[in-house]
């Protein structure tokens, strides 16, 4: 397969346009359609409507094209379109402790995470080749798609870690480490990145964490040298955005500056609520369109089962927005959101990491929210992420090691 780096990137630039749509505000979310909706899987693995259907694309221990086995805990993910009709879909692996598995090429030989990809067949959904990107990091989670490639988060503190790679979705073997320091040293989830700005959104999964972006100093170069700062909600101090907050509510941002993105003696969030900005419960999923950027807090809300915000990015000389378009508001809702990601036409795909069984919720842009699959095992759902035509989605059984390509009627599905 040959895929040149200048047309993979290209190309990746439309694929985070995707999405363009997005202008509303969701409604109040309303569930429509019920857990009864989803067929029983006789192979027991992903409970889906009817019209759907997936494929295991790969097994956690199976060897890739590369000689090494796939890593275990697939986590984020990313799909950017190649040449030949393919798709090159880009999988974390939140693992801590182990060894890389080259010690030559590794960013840390004592650590057992990194970053690998698979490469499918964009009519078929079938596997065509995979391998490794990075390795020797640790707790890769979540990440984003960006013009350069893929984001991958280290969601961890600790010397030396707690950092964002940057891996080329084209490379077809492992790759030397390339860490983005400009990104800050703190337990990363995801990151978004905004294109006609050069502007790096980034979520942080700690109880009291704070939403950060990194903002270049030259757009053309989004990870040089740069300023990383963090949400502060206009006229209020250490907001808690976890808690008395409405669906609905559209609150005016500020950024406030963090002096030591290195978090040498004082951890970043710290140093960012010193400064008044906004605490967020356990930052999770994030992923952007242009203008706009959603993220999750995996147990905010009334009922501590999760929220998901829009941040509305302005106009020079403009102040950005943050709403809260969709929360769990009691027990019989969505569980613990955590990876989301954006249909090419505008809705919004959350994976739960809650108690099992774990649920893809999908909402719409009137706030319908309804089940569209049901992991039949026991873990969490990761990685999601569609094609860039939208025809499917992949994702991540992460406890037991496999990465499915989901395939239907997305967008003509009538609950109920």
């Amino acid at each position: 397969m040959k895929i040149t780096r200048r047309t993979l990137l290209a190309s990746s630039a439309a694929l985070i346009a995707a999405g363009s749509a997005l202008t509303w505000l969701y409604n109040r979310p309303r569930i429509v359609g019920s857990l009864d909706d989803l067929l029983i899987d006789p192979k027991g693995i992903l409970d889906l409507p009817s019209g759907f259907s997936y494929q295991i694309l790969e097994r956690t221990g199976a060897l890739m094209s590369d000689g090494y086995p796939m890593p275990d805990l697939p986590d984020g993910m990313g799909c950017f379109p190649s040449s030949k009709g393919q798709w090159i879909v880009v999988r974390n692996h939140e693992i801590h402790q182990g060894q890389a598995a080259d010690h030559t090429l590794a960013y840390d030989p004592q650590r057992g995470g990194g970053v690998s990809r698979v490469v499918v067949d964009a009519k078929s959904g079938q596997r065509l080749s995979s391998n490794l990107l990075l390795t020797g990091t640790s707790r890769n989670c979540a990440g984003g798609p960006c013009t350069e490639g893929w984001l991958s988060c280290e969601e961890i503190d600790e010397p030396d870690h707690g950092y964002v790679f940057l891996c080329d979705p084209a490379a077809d073997t492992l790759q030397p480490a390339r860490r983005l320091p400009s990104l800050g040293r703190f337990p990363h989830e995801a990151a978004a990145f905004d294109p006609a700005s050069g502007i790096t959104y980034l979520t942080e999964d700690t109880a009291d964490s704070a939403i950060y972006r990194h903002v270049p100093e030259r757009s053309d170069q989004p990870f040089s040298a740069g300023t990383l700062q963090a949400l502060k909600l206009v006229d209020t101090d250490r907001a808690d955005l976890s808690a008395e907050q409405q669906v609905g509510d559209r609150l005016t941002v500020d950024w406030v500056t963090i002096d030591d993105p290195q978090a040498q003696s004082i951890p970043t969030r710290h140093q960012a609520h010193a400064r008044g900005a906004a605490v967020l419960s356990r930052g999770e999923g994030m992923w952007s369109s242009p203008g706009v950027v959603y993220l999750a807090s995996t147990d905010g809300g009334p009922a501590r089962r999760g929220q998901i915000y829009r941040l509305d990015i302005a106009p020079s000389g403009e102040q950005d927005r943050l709403s809260l378009v969709a929360q769990a508001e009691n027990d019989n809702a969505m569980a613990n959101p955590d990876n989301l990601t954006i249909a090419p036409r505008g809705d919004v795909y959350i994976a739960e990491d809650g108690s099992a069984p774990n649920l893809i919720w999908q909402l719409r842009s009137n706030g319908d929210i309804f089940p569209i699959a049901r992991n039949a095992l026991s873990g969490e759902v990761t990685g999601l992420c569609f094609s860039p035509d939208g025809n499917w989605l992949f994702a991540n059984l992460q406890k037991e090691g496999l990465t499915l390509a989901i395939r239907g009627p997305f967008n003509d599905r009538t609950p109920g």
